[in-house]
């Protein structure tokens, strides 16, 4: 676009009556986001959930294990705030991941 076609484009539009007509910018709001968490089973044993937590949501060890004996502790532990689409597939890799391996954790999305 040469210079001239960028002022051209930039300056404010008339209309048929003479007044100036601004181009309004649309709003722009953030995307909803999703806490995923870890439910709490009497099964799954506590090393396999700090596993998951390393692997799937990237914590380093002291973290995954504090989150660990929170789910242990109270029932569920928060894992993470993300957007939906990707609080939805980490949900789904957990599922995944636990059914390999024959353990039936769960764990859920739910909106912050």
């Amino acid at each position: 676009m040469s210079e001239e076609q960028k002022k051209e484009f930039l300056e404010p539009l008339e209309d048929e009556r003479g007044l100036v007509v601004e181009e309004s910018r649309p709003e722009l709001k953030k995307p909803p986001l999703y806490q995923v968490l870890l439910l709490n089973d009497d099964y799954t044993p506590m090393e396999f959930v700090v596993e998951v937590l390393e692997m799937i949501f990237g914590m380093d060890r002291p973290k995954a294990t504090r989150i660990m004996l929170e789910v242990h502790t109270k029932g569920k532990g928060r894992c993470g705030v993300f957007t939906y689409e990707i609080a939805e597939t980490k949900v789904a890799q957990v599922g995944s991941y636990a059914q390999q391996h024959q353990h039936p954790l769960l764990s859920t999305l739910e909106e912050v």
